[in-house]
C-alpha cells in the first residue's frame, strides 16, 4: 500500500493551500479530489475573476459558535501574504468597493499559481478518485481510491460543505467527522437569496431584475450594498450578507434611501413641489418601476396626499420590515455556515484535539465568512496553519 506523510481530500482553496504549505516543509503529500478539475469553486467566483482575498479580514466579519476560534489562524496568514504570493506569480489584480481584491484576468489564474506552487513542492495530485472507504488503525489513516490504497500518519479533510452541490458539493466532510466522532454545527444555506410569500412576492415578482442601493439589517447588523429583485424575492450583495444572520423567522428591515431622511425630503416636496406625483418624485431616488410600485399607483399631485399617508410611505423607504418565507437553499448558497464544531480543534493546527493526525479546515469548518473574499481568505488561513502542523 502507498504511504505518504499527509493525504489532503479536497482540491479546492483550503486543501490547494494546505497540500502546498506542507508539501514545501518537506513532506510526501498527497492531494485527493473526486472531481475532474482542480479549484472547481476557483474557477467559478467573483464572475471568474476570484475575489480571493480582502484588504482588511477582522475577526468580526466571521461567523461561527465560537467567535474566536479564527483569529489564530488569520493572524498568522493575513491577506499581505497571499498578496504577496500573487504578486510573486506576476497576476494583475485590482480591488473593487469594500477592500474586495479580483484579478484582472480569469480566476483560472489563481488555480495555476496553487497547482505550480504544489508540483513545485512534490505534491501529487489525483483527480477523480472518490474514497470508497476510510480508517484509523492506531497509527495511520488508510484511503482506499479507484487507483488503490494509500496510507498517511496525517490526514486533512477540505472537502467543504453543502454549497453548490451542481459543482460536487456534498456532505463527505461531514461523514469523516462523524465517523471519528467529532459534533457538527447543523449546516445552513449562508450568502443566500431570500425568498418571500405572498403579498411580497406578488410585488417583488413585479420588480425581478431591478436593482438598488440599499442598507439591510437584520438585528443590528446592517450591510449597505447593491440590492436586487427577483422572481422569488431578493437578492444582490446587501441581502446576502443579511441573510447569514437570519434565524428561523428572522426580521429582515429594508432602507431603500440611504442617502435621505425620507420624511424630510418628502414633506418638503409637497411644500415646495406641491403638484408633482408621489411615483414621480420617487424616481428620482429609486428606479421607476419601485418608485411606482412604492407608490401603489397614485397619481394625485403631492399637495393632495395628507400627511399620514407621506409618513407611512418615509416609513417604508427607510423601514420595509420583511420576513423572508425561506431561502434559495444549497443550490444558490455561496458558502455553508455551520459545520464540522470548533470545540472538537485546535484553532492553532486545525486539528482534531481528540484524534491525532487528523485535520479539518476551509468551508467544512463552522467559520463562515461575509462576502467580499472572506472565506476565500479563511482558506488560505486554515490551510496554512493545519500545512505547517503536519
Amino acid at each position: 500500500m502507498e504511504q505518504f506523510d499527509a493525504i489532503v481530500l479536497g482540491a479546492g482553496a483550503a486543501g490547494l493551500m494546505a497540500a502546498m504549505t506542507a508539501g514545501q516543509r518537506g513532506r510526501r503529500v498527497l492531494l485527493l479530489d473526486h472531481g475532474a478539475e482542480a479549484g472547481a469553486k476557483i474557477i467559478i467566483s467573483g464572475g471568474g475573476r476570484c475575489n480571493f482575498t480582502n484588504r482588511e479580514t477582522p475577526p468580526t466579519r466571521f461567523l461561527s459558535a465560537n467567535p474566536h476560534f479564527a483569529k489564530s489562524a488569520l493572524s498568522r496568514y493575513p491577506p499581505a501574504a497571499f498578496i504577496a504570493l500573487i504578486d510573486r506569480h506576476g497576476i494583475a489584480w485590482h480591488e473593487k468597493t469594500l477592500g474586495q481584491l479580483f484579478c484582472d484576468g480569469s480566476a483560472r489564474q489563481v488555480v495555476a499559481l496553487l497547482l505550480a506552487e504544489c508540483a513545485a513542492a512534490g505534491v501529487v495530485l489525483r483527480l477523480g478518485q472518490r474514497v470508497s472507504d476510510l480508517g484509523h488503525d492506531g497509527q495511520a489513516f488508510r484511503v482506499e481510491t479507484p487507483s488503490g490504497g494509500v496510507t498517511a500518519a496525517a490526514l486533512v479533510v477540505a472537502t467543504g460543505g453543502l454549497s453548490i452541490p451542481k459543482m460536487g458539493a456534498t456532505g463527505f466532510a461531514y461523514d469523516i467527522a462523524r465517523k471519528f466522532g467529532l459534533p457538527i454545527v447543523t449546516p445552513e444555506p449562508a450568502l443566500v437569496p431570500l425568498t418571500f410569500a405572498e403579498p411580497e412576492l406578488g410585488l417583488m415578482r413585479g420588480l425581478s431584475g431591478v436593482s438598488c442601493e440599499a442598507i439591510a439589517r437584520v438585528g443590528k447588523t446592517a450591510f449597505r450594498e447593491a440590492l436586487l429583485f427577483t422572481h422569488r424575492g431578493l437578492s444582490g450583495p446587501a441581502i446576502l450578507q443579511a441573510s447569514s444572520y437570519l434565524g428561523p423567522n428572522g426580521n429582515l428591515s429594508l432602507d431603500l434611501t440611504p442617502e435621505r431622511d425620507a420624511r424630510a425630503w418628502l414633506f418638503s416636496l409637497k411644500r415646495e413641489r406641491p403638484r408633482i406625483e408621489l411615483r414621480t418624485a420617487l424616481a428620482e431616488a429609486l428606479p421607476q418601476r419601485l418608485a411606482a410600485a412604492l407608490a401603489e399607483g397614485a397619481t394625485r399631485p403631492m399637495a393632495e396626499l395628507t400627511d399620514k399617508t407621506l409618513s407611512a410611505v418615509a416609513e417604508r423607504l427607510k423601514n420595509w420590515r420583511l420576513v423572508p418565507s425561506g431561502s434559495e437553499g444549497f443550490a444558490k448558497a455561496e458558502v455553508t455556515r455551520g459545520g464540522v464544531d470548533t470545540s472538537a480543534l485546535s484553532s492553532q493546527t486545525m486539528a482534531a484535539r481528540n484524534v491525532p493526525g487528523l485535520y479539518f479546515i476551509g468551508e467544512a469548518v463552522d467559520v463562515t465568512g461575509w462576502l467580499g473574499g472572506y472565506n476565500f481568505q479563511w482558506a488560505w488561513a486554515s490551510g496554512w496553519v493545519a500545512g505547517h502542523a503536519i
